[in-house]
């Protein structure tokens, strides 16, 4: 008897192994390689003409930390995750507030504020270009229309007008993604919190700030975490309505990693980006986290 259960439980242990392999190839061929060999690289000269020959050592890190382009683009990939995740996570939750107080119109005002969440990035990117155009709608409307104003404004043109459209894009495209998370989050409050401190001549301000916020903390780290990791994703909207101009001005650090491995050819500073990237977020992420359990402990 024991050797047939020890038969029957070989069986089901290689059956499951046969179903994990295909899934483990992938994940190792498309994931763990080329993690490992884009580390490789950041080690060694690679472009066109020098193939990974050459080994350089920490020789691309610093080209890269001290390359005034991409200080630049670092510096406006903190701007844009600074202003947008705020900006996303504030409206986004009063928005989820809004909504949760009304269950009568909650699937309408739901599609209504999810519909840009779904829409592409490419699609709105280049409305957004039209829209803020020198020669867009909006200064259209804003100098024929109105007449606010006497002559078209370069929106686009200089690096504070670039990052302001940038901005906007970013947080009205992510609001309905927070209402979504934010309004799951105030379904699992407890109305009886809610009642006994009615009771005790509680409103609603004193209600959101002592009872919702903190009932739904976690959700509101975990927003964060995620907005943090997508601010420093940004690549498509930047791409397509700047394109990194002026002279570079624009650039985040997906978009200048994209133009010095494609378009400069060199693919060891585009490697050694890609890590000093990794590793700024992975330092974010653990000071989050030491930070969320620092507010449980006092509380």
């Amino acid at each position: 008897m024991g050797v047939l259960k020890m038969g029957k439980l070989n069986k089901e242990k290689w059956q499951v192994l046969s179903l994990l392999l295909p899934g483990i190839l992938v994940f190792v061929l498309f994931t763990i390689y080329p993690i490992l060999k884009l580390l490789f690289m950041s080690f060694y000269t690679w472009d066109f003409s020098s193939m990974g020959t050459n080994f350089c050592g920490l020789k691309n890190y610093f080209n890269v930390l001290s390359d005034k382009n991409f200080q630049v683009a670092f510096m406006n990939t903190l701007i844009y995750t600074i202003t947008t995740v705020p900006g996303q996570m504030i409206i986004g939750l009063l928005v989820a507030t809004f909504i949760h107080a009304i269950p009568k119109l909650q699937i309408s005002f739901r599609i209504m504020y999810y519909l840009p969440v779904i829409t592409s990035w490419v699609i709105v990117s280049l409305v957004f270009r039209y829209i803020f155009n020198t020669e867009g709608m909006l200064n259209y409307v804003l100098t024929n229309i109105l007449h606010w104003s006497a002559e078209n404004i370069a929106w686009l043109d200089t690096r504070s007008g670039a990052l302001f459209v940038l901005i906007i894009l970013g947080i009205w495209k992510g609001i309905g993604w927070n209402m979504v998370i934010f309004l799951a989050a105030l379904q699992s409050v407890s109305k009886e919190l809610y009642e006994s401190a009615e009771m005790d001549g509680c409103g609603s301000i004193a209600k959101f700030f002592y009872i919702t916020l903190p009932c739904i903390k976690s959700t509101i780290f975990f927003v964060l975490v995620m907005l943090t990791i997508g601010g420093f994703n940004s690549f498509t909207s930047i791409k397509l309505i700047t394109n990194g101009n002026p002279m570079h001005q624009t650039e985040t650090v997906l978009t200048w990693m994209y133009y010095k491995a494609f378009n400069a050819g060199d693919f060891s500073y585009a490697a050694a980006l890609s890590f000093i990237v990794a590793i700024t977020l992975m330092l974010l992420a653990i000071l989050q986290f030491k930070f969320m359990q620092q507010d449980k402990a006092k509380n």
